[in-house]
């Protein structure tokens, strides 16, 4: 795609036209035609932990070697990079939530695409990251539950709202290196004592993994209640 079209992310959705360039371009998908599609920063070759960007495939970066996070597999389309970085700020601080419904179909492909390629079996339930009440809300909604509902009406599997809680406020984790996310993070969340896991394959659904903090310590508390596994699916991975 040539680099002059403006794109004007707070336009209201305007039907069959291109949520990210507004034209009537061929649409194969919800909300975006196939040449803004094609032109999307897509996820290459990454590590097969936690998705970090790697030079070839089927590699584990060095963090993850040494210091395996308790999630399996990240499945993760695109990089955050333009225009996803303005996306997802949109969707989640401004209410565009016609933003999340796009992103979530792309989630959506990228997940079937994922599970049937690797010949794995679909997760038991999808859970979406939980925020701390007061952080909800302040803003209104939960993004990662606008993503997960989508989600899991096309997949056919059930969505857990109230699993995990986030039981402490923390402050937010931009800026914070990734030690300090760690601790930022320390007893953040719980597994509700009314919901059994035991052995289940989990989903946990996030927009945006940058250290992998947030969804190491979330899936640690999935498997200390029980959990056989927990991949984490997300929008974007930082590089």
């Amino acid at each position: 795609m040539s680099a002059h079209p403006v794109y004007k992310w707070l336009n209201i959705e305007q039907p069959g036209r291109c949520l990210l360039c507004l034209g009537h371009g061929s649409q194969t998908r919800p909300g975006m035609c196939d040449a803004c599609h094609a032109d999307l920063p897509w996820l290459g070759s990454q590590c097969r932990r936690c998705a970090l960007p790697l030079p070839a495939e089927d590699q584990q970066c060095g963090q993850c070697q040494q210091h395996p996070p308790a999630y399996t597999q990240v499945v993760c389309p695109l990089l955050y990079r333009f225009p996803v970085d303005s996306l997802v700020p949109a969707f989640k601080y401004h209410d565009q939530l016609i933003y999340g419904r796009a992103l979530a179909y792309l989630l959506a492909e990228a997940v079937q695409f994922h599970y049937s390629e690797h010949n794995q079996r679909l997760p038991d339930r999808i859970l979406p990251m939980p925020l701390h009440p007061s952080r909800q809300a302040r803003r209104g909604f939960n993004q990662a539950l606008e993503l997960a509902r989508p989600i899991a009406a096309r997949l056919n599997l059930p969505l857990c709202r109230h699993t995990l809680k986030r039981v402490r406020h923390t402050p937010p984790q931009q800026g914070l290196t990734a030690s300090e996310r760690k601790r930022n993070l320390a007893d953040a969340f719980c597994c509700s004592p009314a919901v059994d896991v035991t052995g289940l394959h989990l989903a946990l659904v996030d927009d945006v993994v940058t250290t992998g903090a947030t969804a190491d310590a979330a899936s640690r508390i999935l498997i200390e209640a029980g959990a056989a596994s927990v991949s984490i699916w997300c929008i974007a991975r930082t590089p």
